[in-house]
């Protein structure tokens, strides 16, 4: 079996550790995020958490779409018509305390639920209020968020991530590579049983708070978690002092995973301190020699250096590599492949009910609509009475109780592009922003947007393509455009706003791409003249800008244009200078912009 303490881990190594650890103190290390396909290996790891858990210690499973009633607790609608009293439920956070929460497709967990979970967690305690019910449980809880994640745009709410101690990532782990625990379930009664005595000094608290702020951790809660864990670790080991190898443990395990940058270089060595000479050392301590002599160096270091070399050693190979070329990138949704966030009343995801009326196609939410009227029952069956009625429904429902589900639904993504086909742009930069829409186009279509083309030359601009899904209409149309003439910036950008109009009516989010050199010298009436169609095209650019609509100018002038710059910030637009690109820099940089 794999040593706990050995300088290299196996993914399912470090996975058993913090298993173990996460036994010890479920509330104090707040839980873990496990990256895992769903499978023969992740049920391998959650059997073995369940075998390290004491019988007192539940284990629940929280579903992804859970309600707010179900979660946090609320009516119990059917015991209230029973007794004809309000009688609350008891929630599953509340069942947890002393346990763990499993939260199944973590990744997909909204923002408001991984909030309410996580207010739960700070407090120690559900807070409800509602329903006619004033209630606080107590309930100390670990949670362990099931990531299923296959893209990097797919992650757990950082709310709740920022409170879990642990980012195990046991995707790459076969079935051949589980090993059995290295700790049994006394072992974990008996370190829980220890963990309030373990004390660690201030140098502890200042090498981890140290280490992480040398690695780019901002939140102030990853050092105090990364304690705990230390903490947790000399408790396992039967000791009540936290030990700098516990510390290192805890940064290789808490902090490495987290990093956002490489810790500073150390000085070249003809900037150190020179060693004092051989004569100046006590005679009766001779220097170590060979691996005696490397222990003891490492021993000599300072606790924060050691820690931060721990954790340096534990970072992944693509994430040391994207470190250090410098190009970490949060895992966030990239433009276009989700569209704007919009409610409805028919379609998406549930997001709620609100009290209101069936009307217009809206749906009636029966369980929250009997919710609402269930207090007022006693009330109201008095009132039926003292009014003279002998026989009335067994259930009084109002229109003041009616709610509503609301919907929440991501729209499609429509990016319009506006190429300047004019002398000047056929001159210096048409093939290769024709070359850049091709790269752009095929972007979109991999993401399953709408595109569309607009082509500005002579006297107006001329829409080549409708907005559609049509790879190969989008680029036929675009290789038979042909270059020379004036620059109608101003119809161009009418043309835009016209057509993004268009799509946001019909639910979609449009984007729009202008590649030109932002000369323009053709009028809104077709006439030439440069004062008079620079001075058309920024009235049209502020009222695009009005529209509020993503906009994003690339200049593809040999040399940045102080018109095109204007223009852009008329438009309220981002504004791309690209004198010396290729094709494939002016998609990547348009790619990077709309994100």
């Amino acid at each position: 079996m794999t040593d706990p303490r050995a300088p290299e881990l196996t993914p399912w190594a470090a996975a058993g550790i913090a298993a173990g650890l996460f036994a010890v103190d479920p509330a104090g290390c707040g839980g873990l995020v496990l990256r895992a396909h769903a499978g023969p290996v992740r049920e391998r790891w959650l059997e073995q958490l369940r075998q390290l858990l004491p019988s007192t210690s539940p284990m629940r499973r929280l579903p992804l779409h859970i309600a707010d009633g179900r979660l946090l607790g609320g009516l119990d609608l059917a015991a209230t018509l029973k007794a004809g009293k309000p009688i609350a439920e008891r929630g599953l956070l509340a069942e947890c305390d002393g346990g763990v929460a499993v939260a199944a497709m973590a990744e997909r967990l909204t923002v408001a639920t991984a909030g309410r979970i996580a207010a739960v967690m700070d407090s120690h305690e559900v807070l409800l209020e509602r329903d006619g019910l004033g209630l606080r449980v107590p309930t100390r809880f670990g949670v362990v968020a099931l990531d299923e994640g296959v893209t990097d745009d797919e992650v757990v709410p950082v709310v709740l991530t920022d409170r879990l101690a642990f980012q195990v990532d046991i995707v790459p782990v076969g079935i051949r590579d589980v090993e059995e625990p290295f700790w049994t379930v006394d072992d974990i009664v008996a370190a829980r049983n220890l963990l309030p005595q373990v004390e660690a000094g201030d140098s502890v608290l200042e090498a981890l708070c140290g280490a992480a702020m040398a690695l780019g951790i901002a939140s102030l809660r990853i050092p105090f978690l990364a304690l705990r864990v230390a903490r947790a670790a000399a408790a396992l080991d039967g000791r009540t002092q936290v030990s700098d190898d516990d510390a290192t443990l805890a940064g290789r395990l808490v902090l490495a995973p987290r990093a956002t940058r490489l810790p500073p270089m150390e000085p070249p060595e003809d900037q150190q301190e020179e060693a004092p000479p051989p004569e100046q050392q006590p005679p009766d301590e001779p220097p170590p020699e060979g691996e005696d002599q490397q222990t003891q160096q490492d021993l000599d270091k300072p606790l924060e250096d050691r820690v931060l070399e721990a954790a340096k050693a534990a970072l992944p190979a693509g994430l040391l590599a994207q470190l250090q070329l410098g190009a970490m990138r949060s895992r966030s949704g990239s433009a276009g492949k989700a569209g704007a966030l919009q409610q409805g009343k028919s379609r998406g995801r549930p997001i709620g009910t609100r009290r209101g009326e069936i009307r217009a196609g809206a749906r009636l939410n029966v369980i929250e609509t009997l919710r609402a009227a269930a207090p007022w029952q006693p009330l109201r069956r008095a009132q039926a009475l003292a009014s003279g009625a002998v026989k009335g429904p067994r259930v009084h429902v109002r229109r003041d109780d009616f709610r509503i589900t609301r919907f929440k639904q991501r729209t499609e993504t429509t990016t319009i592009f506006a190429v300047d086909a004019s002398g000047s742009a056929a001159l210096h930069r048409l093939a290769e922003a024709k070359g850049a829409v091709e790269l752009l186009l095929a972007d979109c279509y991999v993401r399953r947007d709408r595109v569309g083309l607009i082509a500005f030359r002579g006297q107006g601009a001329e829409l080549l393509l409708p907005p559609t899904r049509s790879l190969v209409r989008a680029k036929r149309s675009l290789a038979g455009l042909p270059g020379g003439g004036g620059t109608p910036l101003a119809a161009a950008i009418d043309a835009v706003r016209e057509l993004a109009e268009a799509v946001k009516r019909r639910g979609e989010t449009p984007v729009a791409v202008f590649l030109t050199d932002g000369r323009a010298n053709i009028d809104r009436e077709g006439k030439p003249g440069r004062p008079k169609a620079m001075e058309d095209a920024v009235a049209a650019a502020r009222v695009l800008a009005q529209e509020n609509f993503t906009t994003i100018l690339v200049d593809t002038s040999p040399r940045p244009q102080r018109s095109a710059q204007e223009l852009s910030q008329a438009m309220n637009a981002r504004y791309l200078p690209l004198p010396y690109a290729d094709a494939a820099t002016l998609s990547s940089a348009v790619q990077a912009a709309s994100s």
